[in-house]
């Protein structure tokens, strides 16, 4: 039996082209703005806007971009780990040994620092987890990268899970050139994003030296990057790639 695990099941795409839309928006504003420029200081409501105040609106588009890139390591993560639960069908032994092992990464909380003992009590638990033949419940895998999700970060938790990125040569290439400061797209997101959350750096500062033309190039190279990223682990789900090979549908990877 193949609990199907569709990707609508596990996650609802919405969300991500929803965050899309409204970067979309928001750019739609600057964009406005930016022509207005032309003719004079650009006006909302009959307010002026300042030098200033354009370069912090430019800035807001680097934590959106952010929010956008951290937001679908969430939701592809959070993915494959419904999946399997789905139903209460699968047994830790029937699922694939990569996330077999995040599973006892998770079940066994090897990941955590315990003192002697909690650490027993967690490994009691485990033991009696598996000693009843439970079938998978509701869990989480630990992506970590807290603030540091960039390509490398995405990648990295790909492949622990399991699940190969099928990202076509012109937008690796893309999102892997230097966009500025000699930083890749998502490189250069990650970094803004977190030097305006350590108050490394103001939002005036951050939005200097850059126009709206190259905020839409590095919206588009990141929202293509990741709209990839999120079809693979589409794939991955629906051709069963959280179970072991002898259980994954006809078709299934």
């Amino acid at each position: 039996m193949f609990a199907t695990g569709c990707w609508e099941d596990s996650m609802d795409t919405q969300p991500f082209e929803e965050r899309i839309q409204e970067i979309d928006a928001y750019i739609e504003l600057l964009e406005a703005l930016n022509r207005q420029s032309q003719t004079g200081p650009p006006e909302i409501g009959g307010s002026v806007i300042t030098a200033q105040q354009q370069k912090m609106l430019f800035a807001s588009v680097y934590l959106q971009l952010y929010n956008l890139v951290e937001a679908t390591a969430t939701w592809c993560v959070t993915a494959v780990a419904k999946a399997t639960a789905d139903g209460n069908s699968w047994s830790p032994g029937q699922l694939d040994t990569t996330i077999r092992r995040e599973w006892v990464r998770t079940s066994a909380r090897t990941h955590v620092i315990l003192n002697q003992d909690n650490r027993f009590e967690s490994a009691w638990a485990f033991c009696e987890l598996l000693l009843q033949n439970q079938p998978v419940v509701e869990w989480e895998i630990e992506k970590g990268g807290g603030g540091n999700w960039d390509v490398a970060a995405i990648e990295a938790i790909s492949e622990r899970i399991g699940c190969t990125l099928n990202i076509t040569p012109s937008v690796a290439t893309a999102v892997k050139r230097h966009f500025r400061d000699d930083k890749n797209a998502l490189a250069f997101v990650k970094d803004l994003r977190n030097k305006l959350a350590h108050g490394a750096i103001s939002f005036e500062q951050s939005g200097e030296n850059v126009t709206v033309t190259d905020l839409k190039e590095l919206k588009q190279r990141t929202v293509d990057y990741l709209r990839q990223v999120v079809q693979s682990f589409k794939q991955y789900v629906n051709d069963g790639c959280y179970l072991d090979a002898t259980l994954r549908p006809v078709g299934g990877a």
